[in-house]
């Protein structure tokens, strides 16, 4: 799913525009236990609870795809006759009444749930009319071509309060307030199934992960009975890894802030344009910005078979999981700094007197420990 399409169905999380009526879950304590079950009616809170409780599995929505949102892609033989796959159409299709397909799917997740302490298994079911859009983008929202139907799943942890003293206005008096469990964001969840060219792809589904450095794998196979695709920050430190080791003594200041430098023209450029499929490089064409860097073509070979060995060939990766694009940082065992992203041009790196230095052009502004000092 691109941004525009999950940007779509997250403006559907409102009281005026959600089809949403009930949300079904469970209490599962600390020990994998189901405290409760219950089934939420919408109409029966108030405007302000139920708007509350949609923000929060909206926010199953959220974040960077590639990084927290990650496309789940199923087999063909899992969407003709796969448990996993049977087990969400029926949740779907009954919308969320197969009390057998829920249970199922509760243990599932508890089963598998990285969660530490108490939290909650929410589920809900839309149905989304899909306005027709023109040629120049327009939407009518009279000329329906589908409806779309989906599950969304969010896991919350449940975090108490400590009990403290309290102030009541209405009462004018202290008294001591006991605990309380307060809902947390989501940590997981997911769509299904996926809303791929705004239209229902049952090949696919959306998967929420709050941290992008754990993608949770075992709760992935357990759901969706797929692997996990490779966490962002698992990423960055494979493609980091290996363009050092295969560039060796090539692996300069100049060629990584060089291929640094491109990733973020290419996101800039992206967001610029507002395109609609999400944005991603392959091996070749990093082994392009190192070829223009002058890098041996036996490094860049060194490289390419590298990348294919730990991300597959043909794999093509979001620039902002191979180098952190906001930041330049320039590290050694004793000293770490900070370099403006847009002023990578004052630092260098030299050999003087057979030792290595990194030079940094400083002007005027230098500051010790907050005191100005003065460089002659």
């Amino acid at each position: 799913m691109n941004e525009k399409e999950i940007a779509e169905l997250r403006r559907r999380f409102r009281p005026d525009k959600s089809g949403i009526t009930c949300v079904l879950g469970c209490y599962v304590n600390e020990n994998g236990e189901i405290v409760s079950r219950f089934r939420q009616s919408l109409g029966a809170m108030s405007a302000e609870e139920g708007e509350k409780l949609l923000a929060l599995l909206k926010r199953t929505l959220s974040g960077t795809p590639g990084r927290n949102l990650l496309d789940i892609t199923f087999e063909t033989a899992q969407v003709v006759d796969g448990p996993e796959h049977r087990r969400l159409m029926a949740l779907r299709d009954s919308a969320l009444e197969d009390e057998g397909a829920v249970e199922d799917f509760f243990q599932t997740v508890i089963r598998s749930a990285p969660l530490e302490g108490n939290y909650l298994i929410l589920l809900a079911r839309d149905t989304y009319d899909v306005p027709y859009r023109g040629r120049d983008g327009a939407e009518q929202a009279d000329a329906s071509e589908e409806v779309f139907t989906y599950l969304v799943c969010a896991l919350c942890p449940v975090k108490q309060t400590k009990p403290a003293l309290s102030y009541y206005p209405v009462e004018n008096q202290l008294h001591n307030r006991g605990v309380d469990d307060l809902l947390s964001p989501p940590a997981l969840g997911f769509l299904f199934p996926a809303f791929d060219d705004r239209s229902t792809n049952l090949y696919g589904a959306l998967y929420y992960t709050r941290d992008g450095e754990d993608n949770h794998p075992d709760f992935v196979e357990a759901v969706f009975h797929t692997p996990a695709p490779m966490p962002a920050q698992a990423q960055m430190e494979t493609f980091q890894a290996l363009l050092g080791e295969s560039l060796e003594e090539e692996g300069s200041y100049e060629v990584v802030q060089a291929i640094r430098d491109q990733l973020r023209e290419r996101v800039e450029a992206y967001k610029s344009a507002r395109e609609e499929e999400p944005l991603a490089v392959s091996r070749q064409e990093v082994g392009q910005v190192l070829s223009a860097c002058g890098v041996a073509q036996t490094h860049i070979a060194a490289f390419e078979q590298r990348y294919d060995e730990a991300f597959g060939p043909g794999t093509r990766l979001a620039p902002q999981n191979l180098l952190d694009i906001r930041k330049l940082e320039v590290r050694t065992p004793s000293v770490t700094i900070q370099v403006d992203p847009d002023r990578g041009d004052l630092v260098e790196t030299r050999v003087i007197d057979g030792v290595r230095y990194i030079l940094i052009r400083a002007d005027e502004g230098v500051r010790v420990n907050g005191v100005d000092i003065q460089i002659s």
